[in-house]
């Protein structure tokens, strides 16, 4: 498959890929343009820039959407972020609120064989440091069973998987809490008045997060 040429345009398909994947949302320029913080149109020259190239289509009713092209650059790119987040962070050392941010850049390195030589090197993992399955190179995923620590009933227990949010403020504030893959959580309390929840992390004693904050972390129960 002939490599797509620009960054900007990975960008914008991996933003595709990710803003597909939410349950019964179409995907407008609006849209896009609010997931990368690009202005509306310089997001509309994009899509006709990808719908040329036989990427994307779009209509306005129904939205944007990758085609089978687009979809396999878009896993591609996925892949190889996911790969060198576990890379950097089992091979280098850097913690979990930093590999994202390198990983963008190394995404785009292209050759044809480096991301099935890396997953080779680290043993061919089936999710990256944040609970995210990678991509197989035949764009099969592991699937990601869990729900979000909102869900879960008080007084029930579960051991995180993942998080929907990667950024740095909050992958270091799970930190401070000593929150991450394979932690054990327990529901003690939920705030009626804002959806806050007290919880017990592992044998530590109980801490109150936001609802916002429970919406982002996945638990196996």
């Amino acid at each position: 498959m002939p490599s797509v040429q620009t960054f900007s345009e990975e960008n914008y398909l991996k933003a595709i890929y990710k803003l597909g994947r939410r349950p019964g949302e179409k995907i407008s320029p609006t849209a896009i343009a609010e997931e990368l913080s690009n202005n509306p149109a310089s997001v509309v020259d994009m899509i006709k820039k990808l719908a040329d190239k036989k990427l994307i289509s779009y209509e306005k009713s129904k939205g944007v959407k990758l085609t089978d092209k687009g979809k396999k650059a878009a896993l591609l790119i996925v892949r190889k972020h996911r790969l060198w987040e576990v890379f950097l962070l089992e091979k280098l050392a850097y913690t979990w609120d930093e590999i994202h941010e390198i990983a963008e850049q190394l995404e785009h390195i292209h050759h044809p064989d480096l991301a099935d030589r890396l997953d080779k090197f680290l043993g061919f993992p089936q999710f990256d440091p944040h609970g995210d399955p990678i991509p197989k190179s035949n764009g099969d995923m592991p699937a990601l069973a869990g729900i979000t620590l909102e869900d879960m009933a008080v007084g029930c227990s579960g051991q995180v998987v993942g998080v929907r949010d990667t950024s740095s403020p909050f992958l270091q504030y799970l930190r401070q809490l000593n929150v991450g893959i394979g932690t054990q959580i327990t529901i003690t309390e939920k705030i009626v008045y804002d959806g806050s929840l007290v919880i017990k992390v592992g044998v530590a004693a109980g801490t109150t997060v936001s609802k916002k904050f429970a919406e982002n972390v996945l638990v196996m129960v």
